[in-house]
């Protein structure tokens, strides 16, 4: 296992051995750092008096990590579960903890730590999924924990009496999940490409629609219920805006990633949509403009420009003795065109094609050089990004992936404060609380964070990152 020292002096570590091969830890006199593997989910919050990072790895145990005065990061609990987990949702003011897990039998337990973050003791274990549990939510408000599995169901049970109150399944895995407490409205992505707005009861449910629009396996939702837009990221590398509160059925479509969609959030305040993709790639969209909606595109058996029949016309191309041409589509108009009449590419970011399209010679002439103006950053994580959590209102941002790295910022609005395994600046934070949740049998794992230094000056990507947030 990989540890990264930064010319520090390693001088504690142990292995814990108790039940599996644990995480070798090292304290440094300035700088800590944990290596991590498997690294599934992510979240950040803060209290009054600390910053609490809540990661779920793959392991089967949950261990917490203070930050004491002194600077140095010391284990706090160490819990174990009965599976590895899958997922998992944190309700910071209540210090509740809700884990799927992915051995197919009860899988969602719910777990209290004490407020000096010195003990957690099991509440509940709920009988939610007979599969690996894929997204869940829990609502304080209605006192209900929402979630979405592998057996092709949502579910959405009583924290109060543990009981499941309803269920409903679907023809393909539920994959991700978004929830509106105040109307009770769930979101729920599946592998068909499918979104299903549901309307939950204590006893019943109402499938309201289904919004049809990715090619790919929705693998991220959010939901903003202030302006009540749906964000939606997929396998097809595309990301699209559902404009439920307008009730008139419009899309706006996003394509700047080259790998599919895995997280993606939308910033209320400034009107950014942050997007990350499998490859690294993260793109800040300005939603704050005027935007057009993508045509659909349109069906004909031959060009709508020359008129010259597609491969499958046979009656046309008899009668004009010529052969069929493929048939492509301007992304600007939307007509079925042949490839000499779209020989032309271009941006057109007003559309949210901030990557070179195919356009029509005809489109390409009216497009004027302020219509390629970018409407998004486009920035490289330099990992692969399987979970990103922000919260911008206190100053955080984490991302994690499959590389054994995590990145965490203490302030989007502050670069010098990024931590991506190197030194960073932490001198206005107290305490930090590492809440590390570490879930698969039989392979290392840990958090990479290097804290507490004075000698950061890379200011890569994410400098010029938040020059724009």
């Amino acid at each position: 296992m990989l540890i990264h020292f930064h010319q520090v002096k390693l001088f504690k570590h142990f292995v814990n051995t108790f039940f599996y091969p644990t995480p070798f830890i090292g304290f440094y006199e300035q700088n800590q750092a944990f290596c991590a593997k498997g690294i599934r989910a992510a979240t950040c919050s803060l209290g009054d008096y600390c910053v609490c990072n809540i990661l779920t790895f793959s392991f089967r145990t949950i261990r917490v990590w203070l930050k004491r005065d002194s600077g140095q990061y010391w284990p706090s609990i160490y819990h174990t579960v009965s599976s590895p987990c899958s997922c998992m949702s944190y309700h910071h003011d209540s210090r509740r903890i809700f884990i799927g897990q992915d051995n197919g039998a009860v899988v969602v337990s719910e777990f209290l730590i004490s407020e000096d973050f010195n003990k957690m003791n099991h509440v509940k274990t709920y009988p939610a999924h007979q599969n690996r549990v894929s997204d869940m939510i829990f609502s304080l408000e209605s006192e209900w924990v929402v979630s979405t599995g592998h057996d092709k169901s949502v579910s959405w049970m009583c924290t109060q009496s543990g009981s499941m109150l309803g269920r409903h399944y679907f023809t393909a895995w539920a994959s991700c999940l978004q929830y509106d407490h105040e109307t009770q409205h769930a979101f729920v992505g599946d592998y068909s490409g499918q979104i299903t707005l549901l309307k939950l009861e204590k006893q019943t449910y109402s499938t309201i629609t289904t919004l049809k629009g990715h090619e790919g396996s929705v693998g991220a939702l959010w939901w903003d219920p202030i302006q009540r837009l749906l964000f939606s990221g997929a396998s097809d590398h595309s990301v699209i805006m559902w404009d439920i509160g307008g009730r008139k059925g419009r899309t706006l479509l996003l394509q700047g990633h080259h790998e599919r969609v895995q997280a993606l959030r939308y910033l209320q305040l400034t009107r950014q949509l942050v997007t990350c993709s499998a490859d690294g790639g993260i793109a800040v969209w300005n939603m704050d403009t005027q935007r057009e909606e993508a045509p659909q595109w349109l069906d004909s058996d031959s060009c709508q420009k020359c008129e010259q029949p597609f491969f499958w016309n046979i009656k046309q191309m008899w009668d004009t003795k010529t052969l069929g041409l493929r048939q492509h589509h301007c992304r600007k108009c939307g007509k079925a065109v042949c490839g000499k009449c779209s020989s032309k590419r271009s941006t057109f970011p007003v559309m949210g094609f901030e990557f070179p399209v195919r356009i029509c010679d005809a489109c390409f002439e009216t497009i004027k050089e302020e219509d390629r103006t970018p409407l998004a950053t486009f920035h490289e994580g330099k990992h692969n990004i399987a979970h990103m959590d922000m919260d911008p209102s206190r100053g955080l941002m984490v991302t994690c992936g499959s590389d054994r790295i995590v990145k965490v910022n203490n302030s989007p609005l502050i670069p010098d404060n990024l931590c991506v395994f190197r030194p960073c600046q932490t001198n206005l934070l107290k305490q930090i609380q590492l809440v590390m949740l570490e879930l698969h049998s039989g392979h290392e794992i840990g958090i990479s964070t290097i804290l507490n230094s004075k000698h950061y000056k890379n200011r890569n990507w994410f400098s010029q990152f938040m020059d724009h947030v």
